[in-house]
């Protein structure tokens, strides 16, 4: 018997030497060292070292104990001071469209309405007469001179008309959610005086009763669904184009807010030819039936290296706020008898969302107004009821959250349901929403960020581009501020809503990984994960708060490989 039990230590003493023999053999194929490491790891450690192997997190610990794995063709990455997070994680955003805005007229930043036609005038040059231009970004509440908005509080048509009056001209609000358009693009459109208001939409119209060129919520996407389409070619440029940019700003993984058969097309083509850098989480769009039915058929799509997920639905319960379309369960404070609109009928919401749960898809429902959001809750509650069985881990969510009324604010974390909330709104919205909602609806339901943390529930974090810049470290700074991009106010709008900088961070990788299925695989850097790491120059987790918008994006990382390095 002893010398049984001799002999088995004996085996298992030479199996263990022959483990670490083979161990101390493998080298990483690269070591990141020297410099603030957040691992983001539940414990809110820095650590000082990091070795990849084969795409994934190997080792993480001292420097002292992961040197030892590098060899003669590992690839070091010396810090030199500055600091690795997490891949950042886009949580909601539109991929093609930051590709349209590369490739298009993008009418981000500008500050008249003056500006915006010189900018069209000038393309119509270039272009010959009858071609349409099309741009996007335009934000009547960022002009300086506010009689450029005196109807309605929007412009009209007039001065397109005057200066470009021979091609067609297509502009889409920051928002997405309406459209300035010129008189030729009208008649194409065959828009006039008698055209009927689609539900969910207006065609504004001035005294005379002729249209001032603003289409709003549904009048906007019908018309835009009559733009004749960009063709394939364009639409794989705008891709790669966005792809890249999204890479310079520091983000590995993004989550796709709608996309149609053509784009996820597309995705797939990308994934085949190995072109497709980042890890792109798509949302089905809800209004696209085949599309629908063919995945709900086949299942959710998830490639063996993680850089294309299909398992949402994106659906569309209200509009934006800045158009008053977000759907309020009391009237417009600046607009009385104006409630918002529900841009589609919520029993087909609710039907699509019972297919999808039923396949095993997450549904991700846009709601901005309180009652928006109440529906959308009141939906998913339905749901649920109808699917109990896919409740504990459907992780359904809802789409920016803007104004959440008081009474349902404990609702999703009954529901388990996930805010995909854009800190970065808070900035460019917060100045007139108060005129929206008035002073008591802001304070209680607005942006409210704190009041769901501290109920535990997780909140994925983002731009919304090309609403707004893609830059993750502007909603950084706004989430932990609650500031505009100026500076204003001091000390933040409504402060006690503020985000920790451990909070907003989370709500960049590993919330936001939550939010996708994901947090096993990204999100933080742990062993055994995704190598996908973001560096800046700066540590935004101790520098003073007016240096986070100073902060640049050195190089960003995915699987290993740096597929983006500063010049």
């Amino acid at each position: 018997m002893i010398i049984r039990i001799q002999i088995i230590y004996l085996i298992t003493f030479c199996i263990l030497c022959l483990f670490l023999s083979c161990e101390q053999k493998e080298k990483a194929d690269l070591l990141i060292h020297n410099g603030p490491i957040y691992s983001v790891d539940g414990s809110d450690i820095k650590v000082e070292a990091v070795a990849v192997k084969a795409g994934k997190v190997w080792k993480v610990g001292r420097y002292k104990d992961i040197i030892k794995y590098a060899g003669k063709n590992t690839k070091l990455i010396d810090l030199n001071g500055r600091t690795m997070f997490p891949g950042f994680i886009e949580g909601h955003a539109h991929i093609m469209g930051i590709g349209a805005n590369l490739m298009n007229l993008d009418l981000m930043g500008t500050k008249s309405y003056l500006e915006i036609v010189s900018l069209v005038a000038a393309k119509a040059k270039t272009l010959p007469e009858g071609n349409w231009i099309i741009g996007r970004g335009w934000h009547q509440d960022k002009w300086n001179n506010e009689s450029e908005r005196a109807f309605k509080g929007l412009p009209s048509n007039y001065l397109l008309n005057d200066f470009v009056p021979n091609h067609p001209v297509y502009l889409t609000h920051a928002s997405g959610h309406l459209g300035l358009v010129n008189k030729k693009a009208l008649e194409i459109l065959e828009i006039d005086g008698q055209t009927v208001d689609p539900a969910g939409g207006e065609i504004f119209r001035g005294f005379d009763g002729k249209p001032t060129g603003i289409l709003n919520e549904t009048a906007h996407t019908n018309a835009q669904a009559l733009i004749p389409k960009p063709s394939e070619q364009w639409l794989e440029k705008s891709l790669k184009k966005s792809i890249d940019y999204i890479l310079a700003n520091g983000i590995t993984s993004f989550h796709e807010a709608g996309s149609g058969s053509s784009w996820v097309n597309l995705y797939h083509k990308l994934l085949v030819n190995d072109e497709l850098k980042i890890r792109l989480y798509v949302m089905l769009s809800g209004d696209d039936e085949d599309l629908l039915a063919d995945y709900f058929a086949n299942g959710i799509f998830i490639d063996s290296l993680y850089r294309l997920t299909i398992r949402s639905v994106k659906l569309y319960a209200d509009g934006a706020l800045g158009s008053r379309g977000a759907w309020l369960l009391e009237e417009y404070s600046d607009a009385p008898g104006k409630f918002g609109h529900n841009v589609r009928d919520i029993e087909k919401l609710k039907k699509l969302a019972g297919e999808a749960i039923k396949a095993g898809f997450q549904v991700c429902t846009h709601a901005i107004g309180d009652r928006g959001n109440r529906e959308v809750l009141d939906m998913y509650a339905r749901v649920f009821k109808a699917f109990p069985d896919k409740k504990a881990n459907s992780r359904f969510r809802i789409e920016h959250a803007q104004h959440i009324n008081k009474e349902d604010l404990i609702r999703f974390k009954e529901l388990g349901v996930i805010p995909a909330m854009q800190s970065i709104h808070l900035a460019s919205d917060r100045h007139w929403a108060i005129d929206r909602l008035g002073k008591d609806r802001i304070k209680e339901g607005a942006y409210v960020w704190k009041k769901l943390l501290d109920q535990g529930i997780p909140i994925v974090n983002g731009s919304d581009a090309p609403v707004e810049s893609i830059n993750p470290l502007a909603s950084f700074y706004v989430a932990v501020t609650r500031k505009t991009l100026r500076g204003t106010p001091e000390g933040g709008y409504e402060p006690d809503q503020k985000m920790s900088r451990m909070q907003a961070l989370k709500s960049y990788t590993i919330d936001a990984a939550y939010g996708a299925f994901e947090e096993e695989i990204k999100g933080s850097i742990e062993v055994g994960k995704l190598a996908d790491f973001t560096i800046l120059d700066k540590d935004i987790m101790s520098i003073e708060e007016d240096e986070i918008l100073n902060t640049r994006v050195e190089m960003t990382i995915v699987g290993g490989k740096v597929l983006f390095k500063r010049k």
